[in-house]
């Protein structure tokens, strides 16, 4: 069911489209992400559904209501900065009741809701510390709790762990996720992170100068791009220029790539192959496998990513990422002649 709507939003400032007739429906208890690099828009859009920037055009519609011209202090809606927006001289509890108070709800029921979300956050035992005492990612959580201790229809989070270093970052989204599904709160979070977007959501809304790119599950984004720029923002793709031929082949500068279905595209039409890292296999001796696209190769880099190693592999006319891991490949060295093969269905073709 459609709780948050968005219809037709554009946004201008001075002549430059920020946001360029954005639709959107987000479900109840869902979190929905919004993916792309600085200047996609992406913030601008939170902060027209959180009511501190007015449409150009367009209408948002939570729970049915149109909430385009209600002032922010209205909208029952609970933000997160990036940069925590903590009172320095308020202990952590008075930071939580803050908005409570200013409701002028009854002082049972701020000491009740605050020690839940003291709880749900797990820092009870930080209720009469001061922001200054506490680390940048326990700020951030209680700024979480402070947003949700006003219980609101929707949660919008900006940017919320860009401050923080990777470990913190890692196990604070987890939290968050942890506290968005126990909650069954609506949250729209902004960032510029793929593998956290990837990691938290239910849906990610990829973004590019102020444009919609592609709306879908993570899994979806990821394996299925619709367009180049997701392809080529989303993870890491391997990019063969040529043109469509006959026997569902494309035709590259020193290569023939099988590449699956080519029915919607006519012959000698230019398109783009990409071929993600993970889905070519190294080998050191060439393989006998005649349906496979096999490519001789170099190798001219090794970085080691953990889990993974990347292969920079020079093909003559082009660069070549490929990833291996020590369980399922053979040791390599730099300047060794290898293979690269892969499938027809790991080629992902699509209009230059």
């Amino acid at each position: 069911m459609t709780y948050l709507n968005l219809q037709n939003v554009s946004k201008s400032y001075a002549n430059v489209l920020a946001v360029n007739n954005f639709n959107l429906e987000i479900e109840k208890g869902s979190l929905v992400s919004f993916l792309g690099p600085s200047g996609c828009g992406k913030t601008t859009t939170l902060r027209m559904i959180a009511g501190f920037e007015q449409l150009d055009s367009g209408t948002i519609y939570l729970d049915g209501e149109d909430i385009s011209n209600i002032p922010p202090n209205r909208r029952d809606i609970g933000m997160v900065f990036q940069s925590y927006a903590l009172f320095p001289n308020m202990s952590v509890r008075d930071n939580i009741a803050f908005g409570l108070k200013m409701r002028k709800t009854p002082k049972a029921e701020i000491n009740k809701r605050v020690n839940e979300v003291l709880e749900m956050i797990r820092l009870e035992d930080t209720e009469k510390r001061f922001p200054h005492q506490l680390s940048g990612g326990q700020q951030q959580r209680i700024a979480l709790a402070r947003a949700l201790a006003a219980r609101p229809r929707v949660l919008l989070l900006d940017e919320p762990l860009s401050a923080l270093d990777a470990e913190v970052r890692v196990a604070l989204r987890a939290e968050i996720r942890r506290i968005q599904t126990e909650m069954a709160i609506t949250t729209v979070y902004v960032t510029h992170d793929q593998e956290e977007a990837l990691s938290i959501s239910d849906r990610v809304v990829v973004m590019s100068k102020g444009n919609i790119e592609q709306v879908g599950a993570p899994e979806e984004i990821y394996r299925s791009p619709k367009t180049r720029f997701v392809a080529t923002f989303i993870g890491t793709a391997n990019q063969f220029h040529g043109v469509a031929s006959d026997g569902n082949c494309v035709a590259c500068d020193n290569i023939r790539l099988q590449a699956g279905n080519l029915k919607e595209f006519s012959l000698g039409q230019k398109v783009l192959v990409l071929v993600r890292p993970e889905n070519i296999r190294v080998e050191t001796e060439k393989p006998l496998e005649q349906n496979d696209n096999v490519i001789p190769g170099k190798i001219e880099t090794i970085t080691f990513h953990g889990a993974v190693t990347r292969l920079g592999v020079n093909i003559g006319n082009q660069r070549v990422s490929a990833d291996i891991t020590v369980a399922n490949s053979a040791s390599v060295v730099l300047n060794q002649n290898i293979w690269l093969a892969f499938s027809a269905q790991a080629c992902q073709v699509m209009a230059e």
